[in-house]
Order: C-alpha cells, then sequence, then structure tokens
C-alpha cells in the first residue's frame, strides 16, 4: 500500500471522477420538481451510483483495510444506504453541505459560548443562538421574535400553550423586519 504515502491513488481517482460525474449530472436536474428530480436521478444516476458500488465492493477487496484509503472505502461502505438516499426522494439533496452552511454559526456561537464565564451563561448563551438560527431558517426575524415571545411570556402566555410561541409555529406574514403587523 505504498501507493498512498507517496503520491496519487489511482483508486481515489477514479472514485473521485465517479463522484464528480454524479454532481455534475445533480447540478443539471436542480431547480426541476421532486417528481421530474426523481425521475431523472432514477434514469441517470441510479445506473451510476450501482456501478458505483460494484466498484467500490471490487476495490475493498484489493486495498489494505487499515491503509488511507482502506479506511475511505470502509467508511463509504459503512454509510452507503444513507449515501444512496437521494435516489429515492426527489426532495433529498445530494449532500448535506446547505445543512453543513446553514449550522456553521450555530457551531461559532457554541465555540463562543465557552467564555460565557459560567455554565449556566454558556447554557443560556446556546439556548438564545438556537432559538435565533431556527428563527432564520423559519423564515422569522430574530428580533421580533424574541421581542414578542418574551412579551407574551411576561404577560402571561400559558405554560401548556409553549408550542404556539415556537419559531416555526410563527405565522412569518405577520412578523417582519418592522415588526408585528
Amino acid at each position: 500500500m505504498e501507493i498512498t504515502r507517496i503520491g496519487s491513488a489511482p483508486i481515489a481517482e477514479a472514485g473521485v471522477k465517479q463522484i464528480g460525474e454524479l454532481y455534475r449530472i445533480e447540478a443539471e436536474l436542480r431547480g426541476f420538481d421532486p417528481q421530474a428530480r426523481l425521475v431523472g436521478r432514477q434514469m441517470r444516476l441510479a445506473p451510476l451510483v450501482a456501478d458505483m458500488q460494484a466498484w467500490l465492493i471490487h476495490h475493498r477487496a484489493r486495498v489494505a483495510t487499515k491503509s488511507p484509503l482502506g479506511e475511505a472505502l470502509a467508511y463509504i461502505t459503512k454509510y452507503w444506504d444513507g449515501l444512496k438516499l437521494f435516489l429515492t426522494d426527489g426532495r433529498i439533496e445530494i449532500d448535506n453541505n446547505s445543512v453543513e452552511r446553514t449550522i456553521r454559526p450555530i457551531a461559532l456561537n457554541r465555540k463562543n459560548a465557552l467564555f460565557a464565564g459560567h455554565d449556566a451563561g454558556a447554557e443560556n448563551w446556546a439556548t438564545i443562538a438556537s432559538l435565533v438560527e431556527t428563527c432564520k431558517l423559519n423564515a422569522v426575524d430574530p428580533q421580533v421574535y424574541l421581542t414578542t415571545t418574551l412579551t407574551a411570556i411576561v404577560n402571561g402566555h400559558k405554560q401548556n400553550r409553549i408550542d404556539e410561541l415556537l419559531p416555526w409555529n410563527y405565522p412569518v406574514a405577520e412578523y417582519s423586519s418592522k415588526g408585528v403587523t
């Protein structure tokens, strides 16, 4: 397995090319409605994914399990069912990059919370950061949400109806950056 230590690995390069082809086709299908996207994936991507699975099985048998390439192939195999899930539903993305970009600010806030000075302060910081990011995901202005929610709590909003105050239950049209309409 000297090949993985001294230079490029032809097996890895071939795998990356296959993945690149999947992404190229997926880019062509992006923007279609979920049903059309699913049909396109079934016609164009499913055969490539099946070929890639056969390629993966073949090369896993040829590569040392403990080598970096062997470990990478084992990782792909372990998560194969999840990796090909996008072939079953046109609403599912080929990867989770958009989710990763969305939660990046939360991860940064989590690091900032380490400097809150106290465990309770860090927990409060994390709660507020989670609420703010959840508002953004649900197209709710965080400042309006927090102001309105805290006002409702102060004015005696019932605890058994707390779900009404969650960001995803807010009627977006009534809340904007200008405040409650």
